[in-house]
């Protein structure tokens, strides 16, 4: 990373911080703000590209306002909603950075750390990600997300054979080379966090996390707990599969194969010479399962040679 240098403007920058708006418009400047202020006392040239998702209100006129006066600010606008994923992939296929963070704009992220983040990649060329742990879990529906994400995250480490000690923390910072092939993968909701984590951690790519405290919101939270716990649950299965299909099918086939050999012997104790049809069923599922497994590995692997 170099210094910021005012006498190159037009220079590519070091970071591009990626800022989804959507209804935020008593606290969006505030954000800005805060952002720019951490990036121009650190050493580190940057740009902010805030994305509005079709903002119904002013959220919009505000950023545009406040673009002439941040000389590192850029703003894009959608003409309809697209979802935090959408916005997170265009923002990284727009940003000149070499370095794309994800933050919100919503002050629950302590924004004024990101030069921390972008300092880890800097000095450490192995690690491709550093994502800010969350010491603790706040907003609406505490209650129920808390043991649904640990659920979550659970299965996530046991698909991936890694500890995360948080999945879908919404402050990141990556290398955007390392990124761009996995932007095609991201769906448009909040998932996109947990899809980039997990794209990370399945191709061996380092990922470093950093613990940081998490605030309450300002505003309305966009979260909606039964049909977003549902999507995450999904995504971190999807994207498993997508990556490495053997760890989620061939344990269910071994053990339909396991329970119906079990099952073979027992009939054959009963009653000799003898397989009932749910003994078969049990047999033949599983070995349609364990030939899926290999297909679909034989698959990714073919893929990934390409």
């Amino acid at each position: 990373m170099t210094p910021n240098e005012d006498s190159a403007p037009e220079r590519t920058p070091d970071v591009t911080v990626v800022l989804p708006c959507f209804n935020e418009q008593d606290h969006v400047i505030k954000e800005v703000e805060r952002v720019c202020a951490a990036m121009d006392a650190s050493n580190h040239s940057y740009e902010v590209l805030t994305v509005d998702d079709a903002s119904t209100d002013d959220t919009l006129a505000l950023l545009r306002e406040a673009e002439p006066l941040f000389p590192h600010l850029r703003v894009i606008s959608f003409g309809h909603n697209g979802g935090a994923g959408t916005v997170r992939r265009i923002g990284t296929q727009r940003a000149r950075g070499r370095v794309v963070v994800w933050t919100d704009a919503d002050m629950t992220y302590p924004n004024e750390r990101i030069p921390e983040l972008v300092d880890v990649l800097a000095a450490n060329p192995d690690i491709d990600q550093v994502v800010g742990a969350r010491t603790q879990e706040s907003g609406s529906h505490r209650l129920l997300r808390v043991p649904m994400k640990w659920l979550i995250r659970k299965l996530a480490e046991r698909l991936t054979n890694t500890r995360i000690p948080d999945l879908n923390s919404g402050l990141r910072a990556f290398r955007r080379e390392v990124a761009l092939p996995y932007l095609r993968l991201l769906p448009p909701g909040f998932s996109c966090v947990t899809t980039i984590t997990l794209a990370f951690l399945s191709n061996q790519h380092l990922v470093h996390y950093m613990p940081i405290d998490y605030a309450k919101r300002s505003g309305k939270s966009k979260f909606h707990f039964v049909r977003d716990a549902y999507r995450y649950l999904l995504q971190v299965l999807r994207m498993v599969m997508y990556f490495n299909p053997l760890k989620v099918l061939m344990p269910l086939a071994l053990w339909l194969l396991g329970i119906g050999a079990a099952k073979f012997v027992f009939d054959q104790v009963r009653e000799p010479l003898y397989i009932p049809n749910n003994t078969i069923m049990l047999l033949t599922s599983g070995l349609i399962v364990a030939a899926m497994a290999l297909l679909a590995d034989l698959i990714v692997r073919s893929r990934d040679g390409a």
